[in-house]
């Protein structure tokens, strides 16, 4: 039986084209994409379900979400199921259920190999440098996995770190990171009676309602006798009398340190509970409300920023780059969550920093490792300074990313090319060929 790391023995499991590491909104999104090309696609996700943030995280909305491929073909099966509410299709709330089965048989359709339960743990290269193969851990035990091509998704940039590429974490020059946030849902006794607090009901965003909605929400949680932690506490309207609530931040959370991140789990969970009592005492519109579900993971903002063969930045942003080798057309604007529950006292819970973006260009080569041969990464762990991530994060961004770095994986698999070599075009044109 063939061996790598001969001090531990670990057999090599199964070889694939691509591996791809972390099965979020940017993992589910490339792995599918990869495995359309025609690559043989092993997707390794350590939660019990597909989706991450989206289904593990309980985010129940999306943002920056009209986009072609697989953003759009997500909307169009989510609408065949009835999953989805909101008539904009930039932004919107959707089941978490619907969407967990959704991308298992999108993965199942595609021949992509899912294991569950899953955590990468290590990364071996070879003496070029090039990424040849990653160790994972489960209840199988440890074991190796060998690919042409990798692809992190971890969000936190785990892969990239474990097989020695350079990172950025926190906002330059002083560390700081936006908190964490601890989703859950609610049933209430009727939605329509406390439409005036939901931020998104019936899947619509209104600004100006919007504002009115969760300062009215805040509001009402004092009355309860409380502060949240969070200063703009928002409802989602899911369906019927299903409501998603946001009423938690965790401040200064290392997401790498699972210590931290535990305990910040645990607090925000004991949170989130207490408003839910304490609105349920008012009794009025909130009587009988019940804390049905959390999360089963804590969203994370800020990991590591994996260092690219080029890294987006605030000038780009304010610039509105363009690229020929796009992967990612970003319209979301800079939006910064308190980096502390003073600051979000004072600002009301995020802030743009003053700085107005225009739409612009992720480029290919943000999303190709800069010190490992063979790796590519997207959603919120590709090349780019603070600020720049600050608007390029959200789940839409994400799954553009994936898909463009699914594509090269593939191409890259497939020919023989690493990653940094190919041309753009040819990235582009099977991605085409996919989208028609």
């Amino acid at each position: 039986m063939q061996h790598i790391d001969e001090q531990l023995q670990t057999a090599i499991a199964g070889q694939y084209d691509v591996i791809v590491a972390g099965a979020g909104p940017a993992g589910v999104a490339a792995a599918i994409r990869s495995a359309r090309s025609g690559a043989r696609t092993a997707l390794f996700e350590v939660a019990g379900c597909l989706g991450g943030v989206w289904t593990a995280g309980m985010l129940a909305w999306v943002f920056d979400f009209d986009q072609a491929g697989f953003s759009r073909e997500l909307t169009r099966e989510l609408d065949r199921r009835g999953a989805r509410r909101g008539t904009n299709p930039d932004k919107y709330v959707y089941e978490i259920e619907a969407m967990k089965l959704l991308l298992e048989e999108m993965c199942a359709e595609a021949g992509v190999t899912v294991q569950l339960h899953t955590r990468v743990v290590a990364a071996t290269k070879d003496g070029s440098g090039r990424l040849r193969n990653v160790i994972t851990e489960s209840k199988s035990g440890r074991q190796a996995w060998s690919a042409a091509a990798f692809v992190d998704c971890t969000g936190d940039g785990d892969l990239g770190a474990l097989a020695g590429n350079g990172f950025d974490y926190g906002l330059e020059g002083t560390g700081e990171t936006q908190p964490m946030t601890f989703m859950a849902l609610v049933n209430v006794k009727d939605a329509a009676a406390i439409k005036e607090y939901i931020s998104f009901y019936e899947g619509d965003l209104d600004k100006e309602l919007r504002e009115l909605a969760w300062q009215g929400f805040l509001r009402e949680i004092n009355r309860a006798g409380l502060e949240p932690s969070y200063m703009r506490p928002t409802l989602f309207h899911i369906r019927d009398q299903l409501v998603a609530i946001m009423v938690n931040h965790e401040y200064g959370v290392t997401p790498f340190d699972e210590a931290q991140v535990t305990a910040a789990t645990l607090r925000a969970r004991r949170e989130v509970s207490a408003i839910v009592d304490a609105l349920r005492a008012l009794g009025g519109v909130w009587e009988g409300i019940q804390l049905v579900a959390s999360a089963d993971q804590i969203g994370v903002r800020d990991g590591r920023r994996l260092h690219g063969r080029y890294k987006v930045t605030r000038d780009d942003i304010v610039a509105g780059a363009r690229h020929e080798d796009a992967a990612a057309y970003v319209k979301f604007g800079v939006d910064v969550h308190s980096f502390s529950k003073e600051k979000n006292r004072h600002e009301n819970g995020l802030s743009n920093y003053g700085i107005k973006s225009k739409p612009y260009d992720i480029p290919l080569r943000a999303l190709i490792a800069r010190d490992v041969d063979g790796l590519l990464m997207a959603g919120r762990c590709i090349s780019g300074d603070y600020i720049a991530h600050s608007s390029y994060r959200v789940t839409g961004n994400s799954v553009a990313t994936g898909e463009a770095a699914g594509a090269a994986a593939a191409l890259s698999a497939a020919s023989g090319v690493l990653p940094h070599e190919l041309a753009w075009p040819d990235v582009r044109r099977l991605m085409d060929r996919e989208d028609a």
